[in-house]
């Protein structure tokens, strides 16, 4: 059983690193679960992974809908828990969120074209959609041609303007692979995914249902398989000459151990021609110590090959350059 006083520093630095200014209900779930020995107790019941804050309300919000308050969060804990708990260890936070294209199409759109474009952690495989979606980056519109009001157009404040993209990238072939891939076609699973949007966010909530639509007109195949897994293999079937692109986001949290995650990362690199990923700082710190600056509070950081490049919204919401340029290595 897990320290009760681990888990609720864990759900105060999830209130204050993502939700704060973002989601006051869960700001007020987290640091109601921080504050009860009932939720704690409940939780350092679960394995380690499975303790996790949007694990916990969206599993709550699946079974009896979004508490009111702290007190109601306990009662629904204390009158529903086994199906709580049933719900936690079945199911992940797979996110998804498809507005984490805005952060990459900066650099997508500025790579060698065409490209092959793989994702690790790729859940129903919404970001493998990058082309298909629109951008809004502050006064200027970047739309597919011809695209009308069933295409998602995901608001990105970008920092400095000259990074807005002015084109598409072309992208030649998509693959992915995940631990349990979801399925766009699945009333269930689309369920769960609109449930891990957070409740007060609705214009989330529609872009997610416009991304899942395109998601289930163009599939792409997903293995299921482990990213810990040898990574060689992963462009096997992509055209000849196209830029071969790996991207993830959120993913290797995780992994618990560092020395693993710096062996992935290693195996990452190895596979690809082009390495884009948005990961919280403390998670790659050998990458992080690289930036002149530490990332402004709730963000998460962008590096390709390896190299910091921007600051970024954990959702997609904001892309703040690190240096002077975009530099890129290929």
């Amino acid at each position: 059983m897990t320290d009760t006083g681990a888990i609720a520093e864990r759900y105060r630095a999830f209130v204050e690193e993502q939700v704060r200014g973002r989601s006051p209900i869960y700001v007020d779930l987290g640091l109601a679960v921080a504050e009860t020995p009932e939720i704690l107790s409940f939780l350092a019941a679960l394995p380690v992974p499975k303790q996790q804050p949007n694990l916990l309300l969206a599993a709550v919000r699946h079974i009896v809908g979004v508490p009111a308050d702290g007190a109601a969060l306990a009662a629904a804990i204390r009158t529903h828990g086994d199906a709580i708990r049933t719900v936690m260890l079945s199911r992940s936070t797979q996110t998804n969120e498809p507005g984490r294209c805005a952060l990459m199409m900066p650099v997508l759109s500025r790579l060698p074209q065409p490209i092959a474009l793989f994702e690790i952690g790729t859940s129903a495989g919404l970001c493998l959609h990058p082309d298909r979606y629109g951008y809004e980056y502050g006064g200027s519109r970047l739309m597919p041609e011809g695209a009308g009001p069933q295409v998602p157009v995901f608001p990105c404040a970008i920092e400095p303007t000259e990074l807005i993209p002015q084109s598409y990238p072309t992208i030649a072939w998509r693959g992915g692979l995940d631990l349990n891939p979801l399925d766009a076609t699945d009333p269930d699973q689309v369920a769960w995914l609109q449930t891990l949007v957070w409740p007060e966010q609705t214009a989330r909530a529609e872009r997610l249902g416009k991304a899942l639509a395109i998601a289930r007109d163009n599939p792409v195949a997903i293995q299921r398989r482990s990213l810990l897994d040898p990574l060689d293999d992963l462009f096997d079937g992509a055209p000849a000459g196209a830029t071969r692109v790996l991207i993830h986001s959120s993913v290797l949290a995780y992994i618990d151990d560092e020395e693993e995650r710096r062996q992935v990362c290693a195996r990452i690199r190895a596979a690809c021609d082009v390495w884009i990923c948005n990961e919280a700082t403390r998670v790659l710190p050998w990458i992080a110590e690289r930036a002149p600056t530490a990332p402004p509070p709730g963000m998460f950081m962008q590096a390709v090959n390896g190299r910091p490049v921007a600051w970024t919204d954990p959702h997609g919401a904001a892309l703040r350059l690190i240096g002077d340029r975009l530099e890129l290595e290929t």
